[in-house]
């Protein structure tokens, strides 16, 4: 089976690219820089190819890929031309976004995908396998759940391509899920504590992409997913509301970029060997309650095992057809096949 990451040279991909070779899994590695392309090719000895997310050929260039795993953000810039490619070329698509818009996106697909026998699943990294994972499991804690909650507590600094990933959604309105439908709200509308196993901390909401995924995971119909934040971000994030208009602006965005491409590298080995991220869900049926946690390596360090873990069983063949979220193709345990990762339950009422 022949396998492709686009997005091969940037922080995350090549991380990726770099476990898989250790793993003998030899993949192909792809992105728009020849150049860039070519070094990390030759010196991880693949095969390698460089071209644009644009023209009729772009599908000319997975012909002879089972599956393509896209690591280029901000993806909802680079998933609707690979997406179409990996149709018209009987191509599986993968990729690690955390977009709510491009999980819905895809989803438009799933028709397509299902009659061409081809498996679309966004989101294998840690947007969203652990979270995933996690609401999964809570639902068949507590099944008729009517609520979920998710709540994230990261640590080690994040990488360029997710800091602009953050800024292109700057100026844009928070999302949560509502009796099944996405429903905008300002970004930091609601604060709570939570426990995420050492006492609780202060958490603000954040429209990640479980206000999607976890949807099509579970079926429960109210979710919101809360981030661990000091209590000045959080006021921050309250303030963006009025901000939104400026921050939308295209002089900007390019500027907050610039700032990030002077100034961050990403995590290196050591931060990334060091640094832990723990995860926290709650669910409710109106009368009874239950919490699981879940404690992931580092986030980069998450993404890449977890990412290689669905590539792995999509070549297989065991991943369903259609869109899938990493729950529904595999099942609310996948997040335990990767390595250091421990989830614990508890009941909370």
């Amino acid at each position: 089976m022949t396998w492709l990451i686009y997005g091969a040279y940037g922080y995350t991909g090549e991380l990726i690219a770099r476990e898989a070779v250790d793993r003998g899994l030899d993949p192909i590695l792809a992105g728009r820089s020849r150049e860039s392309v070519d070094a990390l090719a030759a010196e991880l000895g693949c095969e390698g190819r460089a071209f644009e997310l644009s023209g009729p050929a772009l599908a000319q260039q997975l012909d002879d890929v089972d599956l393509v795993l896209n690591c280029a953000g901000p993806f909802v810039d680079t998933h609707e031309p690979l997406v179409a490619a990996c149709l018209d070329s009987d191509t599986h698509y993968l990729d690690i976004t955390g977009e709510i818009e491009v999980f819905e996106s895809i989803r438009e697909f799933d028709d397509r995908a299902r009659r061409a026998g081809l498996t679309l699943l966004p989101g294998a990294g840690f947007d969203v396998v652990p979270s995933d994972c996690l609401a999964a499991h809570l639902a068949e804690r507590l099944p008729g759940a009517e609520s979920l909650s998710i709540g994230y507590q990261p640590a080690g600094g994040f990488s360029r391509g997710t800091l602009k990933t953050a800024i292109a959604g700057l100026g844009e309105p928070g999302l949560v899920r509502r009796d099944g439908r996405l429903e905008a709200v300002p970004v930091g509308h609601e604060t709570r504590e939570i426990d995420f196993g050492e006492g609780p901390v202060p958490a603000t909401t954040v429209p990640l992409g479980d206000v999607s995924t976890a949807y099509h995971t579970t079926g429960i119909p109210d979710i919101d997913c809360y981030l661990a934040v000091p209590p000045v971000a959080a006021r921050l994030l309250r303030y963006q509301r009025y901000l939104s208009p400026l921050l939308a602006l295209d002089p900007v965005q390019r500027l907050l970029e610039s700032i990030v491409d002077r100034l961050v590298d990403g995590p290196d080995a050591e931060t990334r060997a060091e640094t832990t991220a723990t995860l926290w869900g709650e669910v409710s049926d109106g009368d009874a309650a239950r919490v699981s946690r879940l404690r992931t390596p580092n986030v980069y360090r998450t993404t890449t095992l977890a990412a290689l873990e669905v590539v792995e069983r999509t070549l297989a063949g065991d991943a369903p057809a259609g869109y899938q979220t990493p729950a529904s193709a595999f099942g609310s345990d996948l997040i335990l096949s990767i390595e250091g990762v421990e989830r614990i339950d508890e009941w909370h009422r």
